[in-house]
């Protein structure tokens, strides 16, 4: 999956993929159920068949359903949309993305992530010693 284009999740797709990280695998129906404002089982299939494509997703076949499974963990996937991020908006720095976070007027960070964030980062420091 390292071609840019596979990376890029349009918002029915992310929804999608939530419904199956959550569950760990489902079908078209499972997903619809879960979905806010869910479009139709046809739609539903078309995204999932996208993101097999794509290689998001593969799928067993059990009777006549198709029960999709993400080909890769979530916490990988995480790390890869953060690569992406960290590289596209932020020159591959950091700092810059926590500067961000502890900057931002949506939600400021409590003392306890506070506290936290400064353990990782001691705990980094003593790794690269």
């Amino acid at each position: 999956m390292s071609d840019p284009q596979q990376l890029h999740l349009s918002r029915r797709e992310r929804q999608v993929m939530d419904v199956i990280y959550r569950r760990e695998q489902a079908t078209a129906l499972d997903v619809i159920e879960e979905m806010p404002e869910p479009p139709t089982y046809s739609a539903v299939r078309a995204i999932l068949a996208v993101l097999e494509k794509k290689g998001h997703l593969k799928h067993k076949r059990e009777g006549a359903k198709y029960i999709y499974l993400p080909t890769r963990s979530r916490e990988r996937a995480a790390q890869s949309a953060l690569s992406k991020v960290l590289q596209t908006f932020f020159d591959g720095s950091a700092e810059k993305v926590i500067a961000a976070l502890l900057n931002s007027s949506e939600k400021k960070p409590s003392q306890q992530d506070l506290q936290r964030m400064a353990k990782l980062i001691n705990d980094a420091k003593k790794e690269n010693r």
